[in-house]
């Protein structure tokens, strides 16, 4: 995944719960946050992961970029 296109239009509070919550159902806040900054989310876009009981997750290659991109790594 190169990048996730609505990243860098999500607001800062919304990132940095992102990348402490790595991994965790994403809450209805955030989620609405993701959606408002142009993320589809019932498209089959690649950040996309599960829905379930606990709530809607990103996929395991979107949290492996939120990750890189908090540790401020390259490929």
């Amino acid at each position: 995944m190169e990048t996730i296109e609505w990243w860098p239009k999500l607001d800062p509070d919304a990132q940095a719960w992102l990348i402490a919550h790595n991994g965790e159902a994403v809450t209805p806040e955030v989620l609405n946050k993701i959606a408002a900054a142009g993320g589809l989310v019932t498209s089959g876009e690649p950040w996309i992961g599960e829905s379930g009981p606990e709530g809607f997750y990103l996929s395991d290659e979107a949290l492996d970029w939120i990750e890189t991109t908090a540790n401020d790594e390259s490929d």
